[in-house]
């Protein structure tokens, strides 16, 4: 059963709360973080992407740049930029989007800031469906170390809960101690303190019932946290297994409510194949349909979009080219990367052959057709977004998702509430 706890969140006082708040450290790299912090000593990109304090070059991942986070960690608690709530609690988080996944129509999903057990992570029942790299999770692991805290959440889904449902919306009917509109995607964010007791039960016992919670995005940041605190409880000779560096924090997300857009992929070239060759080479293993010029996107599981000399092809992968019954199997980036990527353009590993990019779905086909047509790419290859269900039974199936496979949008902001772990 999932075990966790509400917490005394650190964060910024309501009007500073557009100041603080930033994308997470994972999503722009250092010179990106420099230009949106600016001018700006509040921004949190000076404790998640600290290396934008030193002389452009300098390697995320010099000791100064660990020990940089740390001290503007402690100024921002100085400064009274970031104050720590006096009270042990939950807090929900909303965030709004109009996405093409979506229909381009509003929606919002409420999730549930909680401190999640490091056990449970250790033991499966927070259940992972991505491989993690060690020098990664050593990076995070210092990162927590240096700073005794959690800067930025974990994101969770959790199986459909009625009791947590409505709590939710109880909240979402009254005033929020945030709301703003975040800069640069437009998607707007809230944030509500649960300081109810009786509410704060509730949220404990709702979760204490499920079987697990399973990691959206942020494998890393989980194994990282999950390690910090075994070193923590291994260093303490009167550890009592109720501290603080026990949990880590997440944001846990009903899983109906989210949203996971196509990841897709583009080509340098056709390995030695024309394109008249490449064409009759796919219609092997799938139905190949021309459909013009005008963009085209996967309308089902199994059909994909290619681009390929200006022009737009559905491909139907056929009857008896995937075993239905097979979780990583059926997945569509496993048959696109065996059944093209691999038997046809010879790329095998799709981490390292340069020969690949990928494209998160929030640029839309757009960005792939300009990749083509700019001649950096040869061709376009659009999939049809995995479900939720899919990821849940391969995380339950104890099996691994293929590289690439996912992209969660909208991605959580950094810098509303942070855990502390003393």
């Amino acid at each position: 059963m999932a075990i966790v706890k509400p917490f005394r969140g650190v964060r910024p006082p309501k009007a500073l709360v557009e100041q603080v708040e930033s994308r997470p450290y994972d999503v722009l790299n250092s010179e990106e973080a420099r230009a949106e912090a600016g001018d700006n000593e509040k921004s949190l990109y000076h404790i998640i992407k600290p290396e934008i304090n030193f002389e452009p070059g300098t390697s995320e991942y010099d000791p100064r740049v660990y020990e940089e986070a740390a001290r503007q960690f402690l100024k921002f608690q100085q400064k009274g930029w970031l104050v720590q709530d006096e009270k042990e609690q939950y807090y929900i988080y909303a965030q709004t989007s109009c996405l093409p996944a979506n229909g381009n129509q509003e929606k919002t999903q409420y999730g549930i800031v909680v401190g999640a057990y490091s056990g449970d992570y250790q033991t499966g029942v927070i259940k992972k469906h991505e491989l993690t790299r060690a020098d990664k999770e050593e990076d995070r692991m210092k990162h927590v170390r240096v700073n005794d805290a959690n800067i930025e959440p974990v994101f969770f889904a959790y199986p459909d809960n009625a009791v947590l449902l409505a709590l939710i919306e109880k909240y979402a009917k009254t005033e929020p101690e945030y709301d703003f509109t975040a800069p640069i995607d437009g998607f707007g964010h809230k944030l509500w303190c649960v300081t109810d007791d009786a509410d704060i039960q509730t949220i404990t016992a709702e979760f204490a019932k499920m079987p697990s919670l399973y990691i959206a995005d942020g494998h890393h940041r989980s194994a990282a946290a999950a390690l910090v605190g075994a070193e923590k409880a291994k260093q303490n000779p009167n550890h009592r297994g109720d501290e603080e560096y026990n949990y880590f924090m997440a944001v846990c997300f009903p899983a109906s409510q989210l949203t996971i857009l196509d990841y897709n992929r583009v080509v340098k070239d056709l390995g030695g194949l024309t394109e008249t060759e490449f064409l009759e080479a796919l219609s092997k293993n799938f139905t190949v349909t021309p459909k013009g010029q005008h963009e085209y996107r996967p309308q089902e599981l199994h059909e994909f979009s290619l681009y390929l000399a200006g022009e737009w092809y559905s491909l139907k992968a056929k009857t008896g080219t995937y075993d239905a019954n097979d979780p990583i199997g059926v997945l569509d980036v496993s048959i696109s990367s065996r059944l093209i990527l691999d038997d046809i353009l010879g790329i095998k590993d799709l981490r390292r052959d340069k020969r690949i990019d990928f494209v998160g779905g929030l640029r839309g086909l757009g960005e792939l057709k300009r990749r083509v047509d700019s001649g950096e790419m040869k061709l376009a290859l659009a999939l049809y977004p995995v479900t939720m269900q899919q990821i849940m039974d391969i995380a339950d199936s104890g099996k691994i998702m293929p590289p690439k496979a996912t992209w969660f949008e909208p991605k959580l902001r950094s810098g509303l509430v942070i855990h502390k772990l003393s």
